[in-house]
This record gives structure tokens, C-alpha cells and sequence, in this order.
């Protein structure tokens, strides 16, 4: 169970070169029966690295139900919209917005970078709508998926009938990319990863919320924003950076660095923070604004 205790909030963002809100903030979980740290982050959103390095936890400790962890789920979101789905690729997060409100915010399992060296399988960019909504589908297995069987030795299937076997689970919303869905998965650790072959993997607790609100035409969204920046109503400025999954970025400090510029008068940040934030990548939304304690340095 998860008790948001400090939010952050929604803080309006007035330039258009950074994001439009923040999302989340600092959160109690309870440790439920058969959590490990994997399923706890996808549940959260947050790596299991920076969930362990926060709650002092060792590599292979054993978690106790009823333990309590201390959870930073903030998120800069890259952009709002009036009404639809947006998900952000390297936050592995989806949002639902409407009326420019986010009703709905989860992780989810994306597109993988690579297979064996065979770059196939990424969730793809850009806009979409929702053509199709259905429960207990049938999965059709795509060739390509069908290829990767019989690399792997594996029984060749061409498709799955509903039940517990079947990969889409009981929920599923087809959009407008060809052979990419938004459906629960029956492999709840591989969400917050990058383990799919393109489509948008949900825990099921999260895709029935989502499935009873999205209609057929409902419109979506797909971004690429590793590198987040917010200013806050007093000044301060909140950097979060993702990593590059899918390697489109020549340049990550390079990218942060533009970004700042940007933000002219408001940009007066420690460097030195900014060095770190960028070569840990993690995730995590930190404040970045210039102290009297930090390092000034590029």
C-alpha cells in the first residue's frame, strides 16, 4: 500500500522550454507479502537501486511485511495535455489527463532497446488514438515474435486464447500504432522496465482504472524527454534526467547544459549537482539551484 505523505504538487511552468508540471512526492509503502524490491518498483515507478540506496537497504536483505519504505515518486511530466494519454518513455510513466488535469499517473513496461544486437522492438514516438477497446482478448502473435521463438528454441504459438497464459491479461486498449497496445500484463516485474516488443505493459490494478475511463478516439501522445527541467513559483530549479535508452541523445551533459541556457536568468544552478544528477541518470527529480555549499564547476 502506498500513502502519499509530502506532495509536491502541480507547479505551472511559464516558459515553454520545460515541463508543465510535477507530479508525485515523497511516499510511504508498506511492505505487502511477497514484495521484492523489482515488484515494489514497478508498483512506484522508482528504480529498486534508489528505492534500496534510500531506505538503507542491502543487496539480497530480506523484506519484511508491514516495513515501511520511504518513496520519492516526483516526476517533472514533459508536457500536459487538455485531454488524452501522454506516456514518457524514459520515465517509463503514464499519464491521463483531462480537462488539463492528470486524473491517472502509473509506471509502465516499454519497448526493449535491443535484442540480441537486433534493434526491433521499440515502443515508437509520436501521436496516436484509441481504435479499439476489449477484454479477455485473443493474442494474435506477431511474426516477429513468432521468429524470436524459434530462435529461442521455444514452441512456436500463432496465438493465445484468453486465460491466464495469454500475455495482454484482461484488459487491453489497441491505439493507432500498428501492433502496439496499452493492456495488463501477467508479468507485473517487467513493468518499470524496458522488456516489452513495443507495446505499454500495466499492472492490473492500474489498466482497469485506465481501461473505464479511456473511450475509442480517445488521443495520445508518445514523447522522448530524458532531460526534464522545472522552475519553481519561488525560483528554484528541479532537474530530473533519465537514461538514454534508446540512445537518440549525442550528448547528455551537453543537452542538460542547453536546457539551462535557456532558462537565462533563472538558470543559476550548481554545477556541480548538475554533473552528478547527469552521470547517475537515475531518474530522480532533484533541486539543483545554486548554494553557498555547492560547486560551481562545469
Amino acid at each position: 500500500m502506498i500513502r502519499i505523505g509530502i506532495f509536491v504538487g502541480l507547479i505551472l511552468i511559464p516558459l515553454a522550454a520545460v515541463a508543465g508540471v510535477i507530479n508525485g512526492g515523497s511516499a510511504h509503502y508498506s511492505i505487502a507479502e511477497g514484495d521484492t524490491l523489482s515488484l515494489i518498483s514497478a508498483k512506484v515507478g522508482v528504480s529498486s537501486d534508489v528505492i534500496a540506496l534510500t531506505n538503507s537497504l542491502e543487496p539480497g536483505q530480506r523484506l519484511i511485511p508491514g516495513q515501511d519504505l520511504l518513496i520519492n515518486t516526483t516526476k517533472i511530466v514533459p508536457k500536459t495535455l487538455e485531454d488524452g494519454i501522454l506516456i514518457d518513455v524514459t520515465a517509463r510513466r503514464l499519464y491521463f489527463f483531462k480537462n488539463g488535469t492528470i486524473e491517472l499517473s502509473f509506471p509502465v513496461g516499454l519497448g526493449m532497446p535491443k535484442w540480441r544486437s537486433i534493434t526491433r522492438w521499440h515502443t515508437p514516438l509520436g501521436n496516436f488514438t484509441i481504435t479499439r477497446k476489449a477484454r479477455n482478448p485473443v493474442w494474435y502473435v506477431p511474426e516477429s515474435i513468432q521468429e524470436q521463438m524459434r530462435i529461442e528454441n521455444k514452441p512456436v504459438l500463432t496465438e493465445v486464447p484468453p486465460g491466464p497464459d495469454n500475455p495482454l491479461g484482461t484488459y487491453i486498449l489497441y491505439t493507432s500504432f500498428p501492433a502496439i497496445a496499452i493492456h495488463e500484463t501477467i508479468a507485473p516485474e517487467s513493468v518499470y522496465k524496458f522488456a516489452t516488443h513495443g507495446c505499454v505493459r500495466v499492472l492490473p490494478e492500474n489498466i482497469k482504472k485506465l481501461y473505464d475511463k479511456v473511450d475509442v478516439g480517445t488521443p495520445g501522445e508518445v514523447v522522448y524527454e530524458p532531460v526534464k527541467i522545472a522552475v519553481t513559483d519561488k525560483g528554484r530549479v528541479l532537474l530530473e534526467v533519465d537514461s538514454d535508452i534508446y540512445r537518440t541523445i549525442p550528448n547528455l551533459r551537453e543537452e542538460v547544459t542547453d536546457r539551462l541556457n535557456a532558462l537565462h536568468d533563472a538558470a543559476e544552478v550548481c554545477w556541480g549537482d548538475v554533473t552528478r544528477v547527469v552521470q547517475e541518470h537515475s531518474g530522480v527529480v532533484e533541486d539543483i539551484t545554486l548554494s553557498p555549499l555547492c560547486s560551481i564547476s562545469r
